[in-house]
């Protein structure tokens, strides 16, 4: 029952926080509705018993995304309170894409057979510790590969969003 009521609550506040990224026209609103969406999903992970995926939600896009975000706030020369309006055109093409998306996601929920399901695949996945294992074992190279270039990526937003004087 109680993890019933968690699952709901916590799909309401991520709905919640979609919706508000989406009507929002202040960059800072549209950051915090992005850190509830993320962190309502990740404890949905964390209900459905996906500790890995709920702690790189939270590590990953939780944290580094929104840090990114409020660097990128900070480093560009407008104010953060700037309000966006978008043309028709681009309320247009989101629509679409926004219906083409329920559509394709509504179709992909409705024609699987939820009933076959086994619980036997769910009891063979890799746990935590095997999964870092193999980061820092077998895949140590491309780990740190993608560290350094996310690195360089951010050293180059920072230079291309400083200010000339």
């Amino acid at each position: 029952m109680f993890e019933d009521l968690a699952f709901y609550i916590f799909a309401g506040a991520a709905l919640f926080s979609a919706i508000a990224i989406v009507v929002s026209k202040s960059i800072v609103r549209t950051a915090l509705g992005l850190l509830g969406t993320l962190g309502s999903v990740a404890c949905l992970y964390f209900l459905a018993d996906a500790n890995l995926l709920g702690a790189i939600q939270l590590i990953v896009y939780a944290g580094g995304t929104l840090i990114l975000i409020v660097f990128g706030i900070m480093l560009t020369s407008q104010s953060p309170w700037v309000v966006y309006k978008p043309t028709r055109g681009q309320v247009v093409g989101a629509t679409f894409v926004a219906l083409l998306l329920f559509v394709g996601i509504t179709k992909l929920v409705t024609d699987v057979d939820w009933a076959e399901r086994s619980v036997g695949t769910l009891a063979a996945s890799p746990t935590v510790k095997t999964v870092g294992d193999s980061l820092l074992t077998t895949y140590l190279v491309p780990f740190e590969v993608a560290s350094v270039l996310l690195l360089v990526v951010m050293i180059g937003a920072a230079y291309l969003a400083r200010t000339e004087k």
